[in-house]
């Protein structure tokens, strides 16, 4: 009988599909006759020292859990790199359980978490990391999703999708914040999918930081454009990260928010959507236009613990398998991946921003196809209406007094100065070649 031990551990926010990495990876320890011990809340009892709610996890436990969302052995945001006596405290903890070998499962921060306990484990402990999170932001090779992604971006379209209805039904516009701390994937996944009016994500500033001010005219700007066309409705989604990028004083006119273990702003604490609608009310007030309904609604705590859909059930029963079969070969610190169809792993080393020291973040490529045609398809002002004056015209038609073409340039113009230019893709593998 093999004297190695397994642990499993949850850090972060649920996403779709963690249930199934923990059976993925128990499945295949057992049948090496490698324990396996489910380690409850992440990192937090490790940290303490407190090792009752640990407890092994038999064929059982895991075999039908791959349908299921949340997790089995629960998660916390408990952070043990913030003082050494913290990350002494997780190796003795394992050390005492007797685990030789551990999996997390967890966004950025776990992973940042997970190298620095294999540090300093100094060999006394081998780990690998699964990479999960609904944002989509780990750093990945782009053509690669983040587990649960996909079971956020169906179930978000699905709610997107009734709104959309009830906003034409009621002729009113919803204003809706979806999940993604710093990148816009989920959000741009979500209105692109189901055919937002718009969407708004951090990454269409990037040389200059978003302001209350610009997000208030991108939305004002769309729903005069959307009246000039004789509709009164509209969904607009708003990528929550543009909170976390507006100037501390916009930040300060949404609210009070708590800072996670990890340092993070609590986003969803902010009221970006509510107070979004009320500064649009006032602009639109301000320039004389009709009165226009607006609903702010927050999709997030929704996404993250729905039964994952068969993509992502697949991708995270092979993303269990490789991590433990990774681990009984000899493998260790690396975060597993799925790259082709082929296992990658990718060494800890890698993940590090050199700039910051912390893992990277994946943002949203704004100069991509992809996000080019999202772009195209959105209904907002955009650089060439401003070329046209009888469209200006028209806009300005909306306000009360009317303004002219010029007075609508003069109001709104300065929206469109980050977008990026049209799509060429005639000329792409020029532009391509002449990159490189």
């Amino acid at each position: 009988m093999s004297k190695e031990k397994l642990g499993i551990l949850v850090g972060g926010g649920p996403a779709p599909g963690i249930n199934s990495v923990i059976s993925a990876a128990t499945i295949r320890a057992l049948l090496q006759s490698v324990e396996v011990l489910g380690i409850r809340d992440g990192f937090d009892h490790l940290m303490k020292g407190r090792l009752e709610d640990i407890r092994p996890l038999h064929l059982g436990d895991v075999s039908r859990i791959h349908f299921t969302g949340g997790s089995i052995l629960g998660s916390s945001r408990a952070n043990p790199t913030k003082k050494d006596e913290d990350l002494v405290m997780v190796v003795e903890s394992l050390h005492r359980l007797g685990i030789t070998q551990l999996i997390t499962i967890g966004g950025d921060d776990t992973a940042f978490s997970a190298m620095k306990v294999s540090e300093k484990a100094a060999g006394r402990l081998r780990v690998v990391h699964v990479p999960k999170t609904i944002d989509n932001d780990l750093d990945l090779d782009p053509s690669i999703d983040s587990f649960g992604y996909n079971t956020a971006r169906s179930l978000g379209v699905e709610l997107v999708k009734n709104l959309m209805v009830d906003a034409k039904t009621t002729s009113r516009w919803y204003f809706v914040v979806a999940m993604g701390r710093k990148a816009g994937h989920l959000a741009l996944g979500i209105g692109k999918a189901a055919g937002a009016t718009l969407t708004i994500i951090p990454e269409e500033f990037p040389r200059n930081k978003p302001t209350l001010r610009i997000l208030v005219d991108i939305l004002a700007g769309a729903i005069i454009k959307r009246l000039a066309e004789g509709r009164r409705y509209g969904v607009a989604i708003l990528a929550e990260g543009l909170a976390e990028g507006l100037p501390e004083e916009d930040i300060k006119r949404l609210g009070d928010a708590e800072h996670d273990e990890h340092g993070h702003m609590r986003i969803s604490e902010l009221n970006l959507g509510g107070s979004l609608k009320k500064a649009v009310y006032a602009r639109l007030a301000g320039l004389g236009v009709a009165k226009v309904n607006v609903v702010a609604k927050d999709i997030g705590y929704e996404l993250r613990c729905a039964d994952p859909v068969p993509y992502d059930m697949e991708y995270t029963r092979d993303l269990g398998y490789c991590a433990a079969k990774y681990l009984f070969s000899g493998g260790h610190s690396a975060m597993v991946s799925l790259q082709a169809g082929n296992f990658v792993p990718i060494p800890f080393a890698q993940l590090l921003d050199p700039q910051t020291g912390r893992t990277r973040v994946r943002m949203v490529d704004i100069k991509s196809t992809r996000y080019a045609i999202a772009r195209r398809y959105m209904i907002r002002l955009r650089r060439d209406d401003f070329d046209e004056p009888a469209l200006l015209s028209m806009f300005g038609s909306v306000c009360n007094p009317k303004q002219s073409a010029e007075e609508f340039k003069r109001e709104f113009g300065y929206v469109v100065e980050n977008e990026a230019p049209p799509l060429d893709l005639l000329h792409v593998r020029d532009r391509e070649s002449n990159g490189r």
